[in-house]
């Protein structure tokens, strides 16, 4: 029997017992998918958010000492740029 002798038109029967538990698991799909997505977009947040952080640390590695003036606001609007992308805003 050749390709063109059969052609089954691509579907198969079911029942709505079956129908209905596909189509729950295709929402929980999409669900599962569209969390995943949102969680690596954070972490790539996140990841740009430190990187300049650390080579900024890292720039001057002979010194001994990192002159930082007004340390506390910056390190606390840090904190809370940080906290808007782990708690996605």
């Amino acid at each position: 029997m050749s390709n063109d002798d059969f052609f089954d038109f691509g579907f198969t029967i079911t029942d709505a017992a079956e129908l209905s538990v596909l189509e729950e698991k295709e929402r929980q799909i999409q669900s599962a998918s569209a969390g995943a997505g949102e969680t690596q977009e954070r972490l790539e947040r996140l990841y740009k958010a430190i990187q300049p952080l650390l080579n900024n640390l890292k720039a001057n590695p002979e010194k001994d000492y990192i002159f930082w003036p007004e340390r506390m606001p910056k390190i606390e609007s840090f904190e809370a740029h940080l906290a808007n992308i782990y708690y996605g805003k």
